[in-house]
């Protein structure tokens, strides 16, 4: 029964027994059973009703349910999407990050060997001009000084070479001191006149494991830095040594764990520090958070590279960069090394003295580079050999066709036009399996090898440009004793 037909019920039973009342005939026995049979029936309407309001809740609940999940489920696609395009858009910008470094890789190689070629025209004529002078001569230590701070500079270039992945670095127990106190001339050129350094090295410290061109470049990166953030109006550049722990880094004020570092149980271990403190301009928090960014620079002139490279080498040492600054109150970055057992050894100069050995025959010394040829030529002939230039492969495959009889070596330069050393290689092994051939080169050993590797039997010895006379009597000497 619905409500409204139970209410009209009710009214006819209600006008019913007002007419019964009124003629006095009214039954009230089956007038209750006439109620009870209407409140069963209004009870069954209710329960009636009670399922179908439960049902209808249900059904609500379950579209409700429904539409939840297809809103939740197109949310998640809108986040999948929108994170697939921020993936596709950092996976192009990766892209272009590293075929930006690529380039500039490419470029530091080409620069690095060009340069070891000139370094080695300063370096050799230095050497020579320096075994010819008698031993009370005045310009002795100035040559001499030449002679150590052109191998320094070859450093720097086998670091180009490195970065380039035409090169290796060589990882060895430093004292960071030393390696610090060495930089001083360099240093000093490098900063601005109106700077004042400050030096703070601690005389003793545990020896950390580095490469030291490596650290070198880190000094000179931000101490060029730290010029900069100077200015015009001077200050002083304060480069410092210690030890210290990374618990007792928060105390000192110095950042937490950059970005991905990892430092669970390492609070306690000894660490060897470089610090590099500036009375500058300082940074803002929107610059600090910018600076190890690839390319990112706040000068107007520069590739941006410096802090970045400085951020690469530290962290494939293992080691870790803090960094204390302040807008008006100057910048300290300070770059930690794991300490290692053991010490440093001492770092030991350029050799500028040559042993007295003496070589004999005729070298064929090949090199496009005419002042790079005549250096090696000047210094094979000082030690005792007779030499014959060649400009390139074909003209040294010449010579060896019309002269061959007489040379007795070959000092092969790797690149060169027209044709270059592997292919001039394979042709003077061809014709000549017997005669030792030492390549020379501003590239690693180990590009040499990886060049000329599948080139038949293997050169006798390599040299890497810019060499000194007593590196080739080192060369020669070997090959000399070894078929005596």
């Amino acid at each position: 029964m619905k409500p409204g037909e139970f209410g009209a019920r009710l009214h006819a039973m209600h006008h019913r027994i007002s007419e019964l009342s009124a003629d006095g005939t009214l039954d009230i026995d089956s007038a209750r059973e006439d109620l009870r049979a209407m409140l069963g029936e209004l009870q069954a309407a209710n329960e009636e009703l009670r399922q179908k309001n439960e049902e209808l809740e249900s059904r609500v609940a379950a579209r409700t349910a429904d539409l939840t999940d297809a809103h939740r489920l197109s949310q998640d696609l809108i986040r999948r999407e929108d994170h697939a395009l921020r993936a596709a858009e950092a996976s192009a910008a990766q892209s272009r990050h590293v075929q930006k470094l690529e380039s500039i890789g490419v470029l530091a190689g080409g620069i690095a060997h060009d340069f070891n070629n000139l370094l080695h025209v300063v370096l050799g004529n230095a050497d020579i001009a320096l075994n010819n002078l008698p031993a009370e001569s005045p310009a002795r230590t100035a040559l001499e000084e030449v002679v150590r701070a052109t191998v320094r500079a070859a450093d720097l270039t086998r670091q180009l070479l490195a970065y380039s992945g035409e090169g290796a670095f060589v990882i060895r127990r430093l004292d960071l001191s030393s390696e610090v106190r060495e930089m001083a001339t360099l240093l000093r050129t490098a900063i601005s006149k109106q700077a004042t350094l400050a030096w703070e090295l601690a005389p003793v410290l545990p020896a950390v494991s580095a490469d030291p061109t490596q650290v070198r470049q880190i000094v000179m990166n931000l101490i060029t830095n730290a010029s900069d953030a100077l200015g015009e109006t001077g200050g002083t550049i304060t480069l410092r040594t210690g030890v210290t722990r990374l618990q007792d880094l928060e105390g000192q004020h110095f950042g937490g764990p950059l970005q991905g570092e990892d430092l669970n149980d390492r609070d306690d271990e000894p660490y060897v520090y470089v610090e590099i403190r500036d009375t500058g301009s300082g940074m803002r928090p929107d610059t600090l958070s910018r600076i190890f960014d690839p390319f990112f620079s706040t000068k107007f002139e520069g590739r941006g590279l410096g802090l970045a490279a400085v951020m690469g080498i530290v962290r494939s040492h293992q080691g870790l960069i803090r960094i204390q600054t302040e807008p008006g109150k100057g910048t300290a970055f300070r770059v930690l090394f794991p300490a290692v057992s053991g010490t440093a050894p001492k770092t030991e100069q350029p050799a500028v003295e040559r042993s007295d050995w003496r070589g004999t025959g005729t070298i064929l010394v090949v090199d496009d580079e005419e002042g790079v040829r005549e250096v090696a030529e000047r210094m094979l002939q000082e030690i005792g050999f007779h030499t014959i230039g060649a400009e390139d492969g074909r003209h040294a495959l010449d010579i060896m066709e019309a002269d061959g009889d007489r040379i007795t070596a070959v000092l092969l330069d790797l690149s060169m036009p027209r044709l270059g050393g592997l292919e001039a290689f394979r042709r003077l092994r061809a014709a000549r399996p017997e005669i030792p051939i030492i390549m020379m080169s501003g590239y690693t050993e180990r590009t040499a090898a990886s060049e000329l590797a599948g080139s038949g039997p293997g050169i006798t010895g390599f040299i890497q440009k810019p060499f000194l006379a007593q590196d080739l009597i080192t060369v020669f000497r070997r090959f000399a004793e070894a078929s005596a």
